[in-house]
C-alpha cells in the first residue's frame, strides 16, 4: 500500500475532518473519549493559538488511516504537545487498527519531519495506546517517563464492584444505595436536543457544590464551560458521551457528565446541589452506580488519587510521557527530561513538608 502524509496547520481544513476523524477513531480501539474530533476541535477554539496548530494526517488512496494531533509549544522548550491540554485526562494519536506497521511507518515519518525543529512530546498517553507504536519504531533519540496517576475499575455492574469490597464495607455501600432508593431520587439520561441545558445545570451545580472550597479553577471559567457545551452534544449523538440528571421531587439536583470509548468509560465531571449531602445521599456511590450502566472494558477513575477513589479498591495504572527528538534536536530532549526530573523532586519535598506538619491543617 502506498500512503500519503499531509500537514495540516489551518483550523477549517481541522473543522471539515470531522466525518474522516470519527470513521479513524472508531478503526482505533485505544482511542479514548479524549481523542474524537468533537473534543479535540471544541478544545482547539476555547484553548488553541493562531498559527500553533499541527495535524499529522496519514491516507491511503483519500481513506484517513493515521492522525497525530498536536499544537506548538513555545516554553520550557520548543515542542509538540498533544491537543486537549490538561482539562484532557488521556492523550494520544490515532492509528487504524487494520493497517499494518506501513502506516505507523508513514505516521511516524510525518512527526520526524517536524521533529527537525522541535520536540514531540506525547504527554499522557494511556499504557496500550496507540501512540506507543510510534514510539517503538522511532530511530532518533527518545524517552518515556511517567505521567499522570489514573486509578481504573473493571467495567462491571454495580453490584459486583460492591462484592469486590470487604463485607462490613460493602454492607454500608448497599445501605447507600437503599436510601437513595428511599428518598425517591430519580435518574434520567438526557437525549441529545437537552444536552446544552443539561451541561450548563451541570456547571451552576458544580459551582454551588464547590462553593468556599478549593476547586480547580479553569472548571469556572468561561471557555471552559463554551468548550464544554460545544463538544459534549455531538459526542453524545455519536455515543462518545453520555448526560445523566438526577431528580429529586422534579427538581435536578445533579447532573453528570460520562465519556466513553470503545474500551473504556470515564465519569469526567459532575455538579450536585448541596442539599443531597444534607438528606443524607451519597454522591459518590450515586454518581458511580450510574456510570456502571454504560461503563465498558475499563471503568475510568481518571487522573487523581484521591482517596475516595481507594474506598473501591482501584487498580493503580500510570499515564506515560514519550519524548521523541532527533539528533539535532537532542538537547530539548534533555532539556525536558531534567524539567521532569526536578519537578518530582519539586513535589517530594513539597509532600515531605507537609507530612512534617509544615502544611498547615
Amino acid at each position: 500500500m502506498t500512503y500519503t502524509t499531509e500537514l495540516v496547520t489551518d483550523e477549517p481544513a481541522f473543522a471539515a475532518l470531522g466525518p474522516d476523524w470519527a470513521r479513524l477513531q472508531g478503526s482505533c480501539g485505544a482511542a479514548t473519549p479524549f481523542q474524537s474530533h468533537a473534543w479535540l476541535h471544541s478544545w482547539w477554539l476555547s484553548y488553541g493559538r493562531p498559527g500553533r496548530l499541527r495535524l499529522v494526517l496519514v491516507r491511503d488512496d483519500g481513506e484517513l488511516v493515521g492522525a497525530a494531533p498536536l499544537m506548538l509549544v513555545r516554553r520550557p522548550v520548543p515542542a509538540l504537545v498533544p491537543l486537549g491540554g490538561a482539562i484532557s485526562d488521556y492523550g494520544d494519536v490515532l492509528l487504524d487498527d487494520e493497517r499494518g506497521e506501513p502506516a505507523v511507518a508513514a505516521l511516524t515519518d510525518g512527526l520526524a519531519a517536524l521533529a527537525r525543529t522541535a520536540l514531540v512530546d506525547l504527554r499522557e498517553v494511556r499504557p496500550g495506546g496507540a501512540a506507543e507504536r510510534v514510539y517503538d519504531r522511532w530511530r532518533g533519540p527518545r524517552r518515556r517517563v511517567p505521567g499522570s496517576l489514573c486509578l481504573e475499575l473493571p467495567a462491571v455492574p454495580m453490584d459486583e464492584l460492591v462484592a469486590r469490597l470487604p463485607s462490613a464495607k460493602a454492607q454500608r455501600v448497599r445501605a447507600k444505595l437503599r436510601k437513595l432508593t428511599a428518598l425517591g431520587v430519580e435518574r434520567h439520561v438526557v437525549g441529545p436536543d437537552e444536552v446544552d441545558k443539561a451541561l450548563r445545570r451541570l456547571l451552576e451545580l458544580h459551582q454551588l457544590q464547590w462553593q468556599g472550597r478549593k476547586v480547580t479553577s479553569e472548571h469556572l471559567r468561561e471557555r471552559f464551560g463554551e468548550h464544554l457545551v460545544r463538544a459534549v452534544g455531538p459526542m453524545v449523538r455519536a455515543g462518545d458521551a453520555v448526560v445523566t440528571e438526577f431528580r429529586l421531587d422534579e427538581d435536578v439536583v445533579a447532573v453528570d457528565l460520562t465519556l466513553l470509548s470503545r474500551r473504556l468509560a470515564g465519569g469526567y465531571l459532575y455538579g450536585a446541589h448541596p442539599c443531597l449531602r444534607e438528606r443524607k445521599a451519597d454522591v459518590a456511590v450515586m454518581l458511580l452506580d450510574a456510570c456502571t450502566r454504560h461503563a465498558r472494558g475499563t471503568l475510568s477513575l481518571l487522573r487523581g488519587n484521591e482517596p475516595y477513589k481507594h474506598h473501591w479498591r482501584p487498580e493503580p495504572v500510570v499515564n506515560q510521557r514519550l519524548l521523541l527528538a532527533r539528533r539535532r534536536t537532542a538537547p530539548l530532549l534533555a532539556a525536558a527530561v531534567c524539567d521532569v526530573a526536578a519537578r518530582g523532586r519539586g513535589k517530594q519535598l513539597v509532600r515531605k513538608w507537609r507530612e512534617r506538619g509544615g502544611g498547615g491543617p
